[in-house]
């Protein structure tokens, strides 16, 4: 049986908040050690997925963590959670042995193991900004392993069909035969999913999470040679692997052994626990000055992630406060820089702290269950206020909205939400290439928040949507050269409500270069140097979602194509990877010709180039002269978004 990871963990709470930096304090130079992927810069949640029922056709057969007897349904006394789902969602419930609830439904509850439940969660995350699951999985071998797996392919199935990512997180509490395993349990299962393009990637490789190495308790008394065995093999394997480590990982006490640093610094991401550890706001902000800030400082100079848990706080307790406790969290880790958050947890409530759409108030709870509501400290807020909680907190992390100290999610709109978001005001065109181009807008209002906008190419009197985002400027690529189009945006909010169309702006796209063949295209490459799987040939492989990137914090570096003879060209186009995620950056560098290999002579020397993802993320550089050279190479001396010099594709072109 899994067991809740607060029953076997010694609660480690923060003192007084002495010492804690002044909440207007500037925000903290820090920066994510990865570029963005499907953890590095999102929000993940936990992902329980373990609560079965008696007639649901799981092969478990039972109340999983229902109740503390699973062939019994859950009762006052005989009850394994500590608040109650609102379940009116979801099409199939089945009956526990509660009371009515206070508005005189059955008590019923919800399945994991129907798809729709699984369905529904994913629809609530897509709707409320939570970018990647991390589907938990204990030991899959004993009696609850064939449910696990059904629950594997359940999420995929929900995740694709959502738009959302995944990724397994193995929690090796009381997994006595761990070490050998857990190796055969991916390799031999897990492993096929990530051929599903829901899959979470980071850094070109599948996400995998072990949570439990060094914890100071009698669930896992793992010693560190095993646990850098099983981390060693996992890298072998080509994954990107993120550690669920203790608090007091970095000092190695309380919840942690001591003598475990070498093992948390082999991880690729370290993700600190913090459920137990925290019940205010006081509290909050101690763990921000004495352990968040030091964190960072600790991994950055590793080139290792940090993914901080944000917890909404244990309703059971008391913990809440209508949300401040929470969006505490969010604000102090923006303030710190911190690119990444994991939210503990989405669906768990056995410990009360699930974001999941929980009872707001006595009539959508039993009459005897004894269990606190959201509305608990005398403030009304709606099933889904934690949900949207999220989607705000994510949207400030991300830089979507200001940093604010003041949680502006409101508790309890009344009514279904059926207001449209404003119109988005001027709608401009900020770039064009032959086949790109680049627009912007000014934001939309709504009464509960914008999620997103469409961007539509319009013709005649009929739109096709051509993109969607959550930031202010998109850039439309796949366009014809010397074309005109046309182009509109909407917004919509997490409802489904859209606004109407902004102001219409068309534009002729680029003529095409004098010459538009590409004399670098597949050709061999050199370099100073490449980090992970970002080598040389990326830049000539003709896809800008691949790239070259240096060692970090090496300058200078160096970049080089062979264009296999003597050649004459005039111009290079440099790009990176178009996502509007990658901040605009500058790059100084110079370029070299030779005839062979080495450094050559200067073409053009050293100057800065801004690529901005509202533009295309593009920068030519145009020679003075004609050069005629077989080796052409890029010397970089500096970026201003990261660390190394970056490359998407690396043209060179003779007209």
């Amino acid at each position: 049986m899994g067991v809740s990871r607060r029953s076997v963990i010694a609660t480690s709470l923060a003192g007084a908040a002495a010492g804690a930096l002044p909440l207007g304090a500037a925000t903290e130079a820090a920066f994510a050690v990865s570029p963005p992927g499907d953890v590095v810069g999102k929000v993940t949640v936990g992902y329980q997925g373990w609560f079965a029922c008696i007639g649901d056709g799981a092969p478990i057969n039972g109340w999983w963590h229902y109740s503390p007897n699973w062939s019994q349904a859950p009762a006052p006394g005989a009850c394994s959670i500590t608040c109650w789902p609102d379940v009116r969602d979801f099409t199939q419930g089945y009956r526990s042995n509660f009371a009515n609830l206070g508005n005189g439904q059955p008590a019923n509850l919800f399945s994991s193991y129907d798809q729709q439940t699984v369905d529904t969660h994913f629809r609530w995350m897509q709707q409320n900004g939570c970018d990647t699951a991390a589907l938990q999985r204990f030991n899959p071998n004993g009696g609850e392993g064939a449910t696990r797996d059904a629950m594997a392919q359940k999420v995929r199935q929900s995740a694709e069909a959502t738009g959302r990512k995944f990724y397994v997180m193995y929690d090796v509490t009381n997994w006595t035969n761990m070490q050998s395993e857990i190796k055969t349990d991916w390799t031999g299962k897990m492993s096929a999913h990530t051929a599903s393009p829901a899959y979470a990637r980071q850094n070109g490789k599948p996400v995998v999470c072990i949570w439990g190495f060094g914890f100071s308790d009698p669930g896992r008394p793992f010693a560190p040679d095993a646990c850098l065995d099983v981390i060693n093999w996992f890298k072998g394997q080509g994954v990107y692997l993120i550690g669920g480590v203790p608090t007091h990982w970095r000092l190695g006490t309380d919840d942690s052994r001591a003598g475990f640093i070498d093992v948390y610094h082999a991880f690729n991401m370290i993700s600190p626990w913090m459920v137990g550890r925290i019940s205010d706001n006081a509290g909050a902000d101690w763990f921000y000055t004495n352990r968040v800030l030091p964190d960072l400082a600790d991994l950055n100079p590793r080139g290792i992630d940090y993914q901080p848990c944000v917890i909404p706080g244990d309703l059971a307790a008391g913990h809440r406060r209508h949300g401040e406790l929470m969006w505490r969290q969010f604000y102090n880790h923006t303030r710190a820089g911190v690119q990444s958050v994991y939210i503990s947890m989405f669906d768990e409530f056995n410990e009360g702290n699930q974001i999941a759409k929980t009872a707001e108030s006595a009539a959508w709870q039993p009459t005897n269950s004894g269990m606190r509501a959201l509305d608990e400290d005398g403030t009304p807020c709606s099933s889904d206020y934690y949900l949207r909680l999220t989607n705000d907190g994510g949207r400030m992390l991300k830089g979507q909205v200001a940093l604010t100290e003041t949680r502006f999610t409101v508790p309890f709109p009344t009514g279904p939400d059926q207001t449209a978001p404003s119109v988005p005001g001027s709608l401009r065109v900020t770039g064009t290439t032959d086949t790109t181009v680049a627009l912007a807008w000014n934001a939309s209002t709504d009464n509960v928040g914008v999620a997103g906008y469409r961007v539509s190419r319009v013709s005649g009197s009929s739109s096709t949507v051509v993109g969607t985002t959550t930031t202010l400027a998109f850039t439309v690529t796949g366009l014809t050269a010397s074309t005109a189009y046309t182009f509109t945006v909407a917004a919509y909010d997490a409802a489904g409500n859209a606004s109407g169309a902004s102001n219409a702006v068309s534009v002729t796209t680029a003529a095409p270069p004098n010459n538009t063949t590409n004399l670098a295209a597949g050709r061999p490459t050199a370099e100073s140097s490449h980090t992970q799987v970002y080598g040389s040939a990326n830049a000539v492989d003709g896809n800008t979602g691949t790239y070259w990137e240096s060692a970090n914090n090496a300058w200078p570096q160096w970049i080089q194509v062979d264009l296999g003879s003597v050649t004459a060209t005039k111009r290079i186009v440099l790009t990176l990877p178009p996502q509007s995620s990658w901040a605009t950056r500058t790059q100084t560098l110079s370029v070299n010709g030779s005839n062979d290999g080495g450094p050559g002579n200067t073409i053009v020397g050293s100057a800065g180039y801004t690529f901005n993802p509202a533009t295309g993320n593009t920068a030519t550089i145009t020679f003075p002269a004609t050069a005629t050279f077989r080796y052409l190479r890029l010397t970089f001396t500096a970026n201003t978004g990261w660390p190394a010099g970056q490359v998407s594709e690396f043209r060179v072109y003779n007209g």
